[in-house]
């Protein structure tokens, strides 16, 4: 298979994220969600690459940013839809909100370094009941500061258990630089524990998908643990319209968009119905959500 025919169908799973969040922002200053919101816009390419190796039996934890993760392993914006704007259908009937999602096979929490022990847990199960799953679970370079953390590396690797720990390192924890909160490298971290670690700096879907692929294929043979780490950069705001990072870096990330490093190798006539076909989808769900019941 081609570049191009390997990379529309991920092209246009990163724009479903992309298209979902921007929307979710125009709701939420619309007063049309609950809560608070994080969006993934700049990150699509972490999700779609790392997600789209998994198998129906594996499990996937998420954090506060949980949008793209659930988006790609799940295919439901309805229910993530409803669930933000507290409505029934919402995957826990609208008392869930933005970032504690849970269905079938996906779980997400709000709480920073909560989710370690969680995947650590349902991965002791897992490898009893299914030794052919796994669990992935997605932390950022601000839950490096919990101390939970650490301890579930050291149960991870002690006990053998089957979860790749993809570090999202998106250089902020909320509006404060990873400089100044974080001392030595994150890979050491990891490898400190006997954790087979891997580092990307890249916003290319097709080699994260490549690279996360081999490494969610020796936990699944080994049974043991691993940790991917992606360099990565979020261009919206942490979670309110605040946004204390300077513009002009900003913009210089940007340069660097998943997508249009993307459409840089499709055809042009690709890329517009794709965007065109996406638009319509989200806009026939968010047209339902708007219209479902609010959660009694």
């Amino acid at each position: 298979m081609d570049t191009v025919q390997q990379l529309i169908p991920l092209y246009e799973k990163m724009l479903v994220i992309r298209k979902f969040e921007q929307n979710v922002l125009d709701l939420f200053e619309a007063g049309k969600l609950f809560g608070t919101t994080h969006t993934y816009i700049g990150q699509e390419a972490n999700a779609v690459g790392v997600i789209g190796n998994l198998e129906k039996s594996d499990i996937v934890v998420s954090n506060h940013r949980c949008h793209g993760h659930y988006l790609i392993h799940k295919d439901n914006p309805y229910a993530l839809l409803c669930e933000m704007m507290g409505k029934a259908d919402g995957l826990c009937a609208g008392r869930g909100g933005s970032q504690h999602v849970c269905d079938e096979g996906f779980y997400s929490n709000g709480i920073q370094g909560g989710i370690l022990p969680l995947a650590a847990g349902l991965a002791f199960a897992r490898k009893r009941k299914d030794p052919n799953s796994l669990v992935v679970t997605f932390i950022g370079d601000g839950t490096l500061g919990e101390g939970v953390v650490y301890e579930t590396l050291n149960i991870i690797s002690k006990w053998k258990l089957p979860v790749l720990v993809v570090v999202e390192n998106n250089r902020y924890a909320q509006s404060t630089r990873i400089e100044q909160t974080l001392s030595g490298n994150i890979a050491d971290r990891f490898k400190a524990f006997g954790i087979t670690t891997l580092e990307l700096d890249t916003f290319d879907v097709l080699r994260i998908k490549r690279v996360s692929s081999e490494l969610i294929q020796q936990v699944r043979e080994t049974g043991e643990p691993a940790c991917l780490i992606l360099n990565t950069y979020r261009f919206a705001h942490h979670s309110s319209s605040y946004d204390g990072r300077d513009l002009e870096e900003v913009m210089e990330w940007r340069k660097q968009d998943p997508l249009l490093l993307a459409e840089a190798q499709l055809p042009e006539t690709e890329t517009h119905v794709l965007k065109q076909k996406v638009d319509q989808f989200l806009a026939i769900e968010i047209e339902r959500a708007m219209k479902a019941e609010l959660a009694g």
